[in-house]
């Protein structure tokens, strides 16, 4: 941001500058030549009123006074003076022998007819392009001569340019001040809204007691950010209300359905020594289940606060060896189901984790792979490193899911079409939030082998 901003700046100055300065150079560009045009007009002049009398007298090339005057100023000026007669003879010019012919040069032959003569125009004899001033000598009313002073016409664009060089130095500071005034404005003003960005990003990601900083910026940007502290506590306040409620009624509600399920048993008890009505026994049985189910939902909205209000900073943990360890645990329930628990990867595996959260993740990922496992099929837990994180997967061949269910599972008591009755919904809700509370993320993947990939991120230790 704080480029952009930077970039956004100093082209506007730019722009605001090439808007007033391209005419303005132009402008001086024209005046320039005019005051250029002017100077050399006026020496020509000074110089044929010199050699006026010299002309009509006819001594101007034998005049040595006459030639160092010129000689000296064609020095200093860097150009080149001819003086011809009426006759476009030279007849003083250092350059120039006397008596070299210069009627076919067409200023030459303007001055003569009276007419002061300024432009340029290409030279056959130098191979190059000319600026020229030729003016009339006059005397009385008749013109007995004429000067003309030339110059390259590269050397007469060079004088103009060295006259704009302070104009371009001026730009060229407008732009470093502009440049450093963008610098001190994006540093006062993106760095408050980055680290605003940042606070928005934490609390986006889950971290609610995240504030920004109010004193920094602009008033603006402390406004924004005295509002945002303002929404982030509303936040923190609705959702631990809502977790306040969710383990309130789930508390509550365990004591009642605990004495649902004893009256429930006691009738069914009761109804076999008094009853042989097998409808009624089987509705006693389904209420007995129904109770079970709306327990274990219970414990799963319970578990789900717990994990949503642990707070507890992440440790290091062995992915692998907790692996192992669960695989060996449910073993013995996977073997009676005719499924096979296997695990690649047992070489030590470090991520970040809330104490006791991973075996709380692997044990909801197996149990729902085995409700789903065909038998004689295999449920494969992998341990692998993927770039700066660690990846748990569990992966069934048991009928899979579409990638709308997939993007669904995680879903607050969302069940699978087909799913095996009394289960609660809350599983892979649980997984995620465990896999979050430490900075990690949950997913499901099609698997090749047709069933469902469970991928669970961690992230790795910073150097290991």
């Amino acid at each position: 941001m704080r480029r952009r901003l930077i970039a956004v700046l100093v082209g506007v100055v730019v722009l605001v500058l090439a808007v007033q300065d391209l005419p303005l150079v132009g402008h001086l560009r024209v005046v320039e030549r005019d005051r250029l045009v002017t100077r050399l007009e006026r020496d020509a002049f000074i110089l044929a009123g010199r050699v006026e009398e010299d002309l009509e007298a006819g001594t101007a090339d034998d005049n040595a006074v006459l030639l160092g005057l010129v000689e000296r100023y064609e020095v200093s000026e860097d150009v080149s003076v001819v003086v011809t007669d009426t006759r476009a003879l030279a007849v003083l010019g250092p350059d120039f022998d006397v008596g070299e012919d210069f009627s076919n040069r067409p200023e030459i032959l303007e001055a003569l007819a009276g007419r002061p003569e300024t432009g340029e125009r290409d030279s056959v004899t130098l191979g190059q392009r000319l600026f020229y001033v030729s003016v009339p000598v006059l005397s009385g009313d008749g013109v007995v001569g004429a000067v003309r002073i030339t110059a390259p016409a590269s050397r007469v664009d060079e004088e103009v340019a060295d006259r704009l060089w302070g104009l371009g130095l001026v730009v060229a500071i407008s732009v470093a001040i502009a440049a450093f005034a963008a610098l001190v404005m994006a540093w006062t003003v993106t760095r408050p809204l980055s680290r605003l960005s940042e606070s928005a990003a934490r609390l986006a990601g889950g971290s609610l007691s995240e504030r920004a900083p109010e004193g920094e910026g602009p008033p603006e940007v402390r406004s924004l950010a005295r509002r945002f502290n303002l929404m982030a506590e509303q936040i923190e306040l609705l959702v631990a209300r809502q977790r306040a409620f969710a383990g309130t009624a789930s508390h509550q509600l365990r004591t009642p359905l605990t004495a649902l399920r004893i009256r429930l048993e006691s009738l069914a008890a009761a109804s076999d020594g008094v009853s042989s009505d097998p409808a009624l026994t089987e509705h006693i049985q389904e209420a007995i289940a129904e109770t079970d189910r709306l327990h274990r939902m219970i414990e799963g909205l319970l578990a789900l606060t717990r994990a949503e209000e642990a707070g507890l900073a992440p440790v290091e943990v062995d992915l692998a060896a907790i692996a192992a360890e669960r695989i060996d645990y449910w073993a013995p329930l996977a073997g009676e189901r005719g499924v096979e628990l296997r695990l690649r990867g047992d070489d030590p595996e470090i991520a970040l984790a809330v104490a006791g959260s991973v075996e709380q993740i692997i044990d909801n990922l197996v149990d729902n792979a085995l409700d789903v496992a065909p038998l004689g099929s295999e449920i494969l837990l992998e341990v692998e490193r993927a770039g700066e994180r660690t990846e748990l997967r569990i992966i069934d061949a048991g009928p899979g899911l579409s990638e709308t269910d997939r993007d669904m599972a995680f879903d607050r008591f969302w069940r699978a079409p087909g799913a095996t009755p009394g289960g609660s919904g809350l599983g892979l809700a649980i997984v995620r939030q465990l896999a979050e509370s430490a900075g990690g993320s949950a997913r499901l993947d099609a698997a090749a082998t047709g069933g469902v990939a469970a991928v669970v991120s961690l992230r790795r230790p910073e150097g290991r």
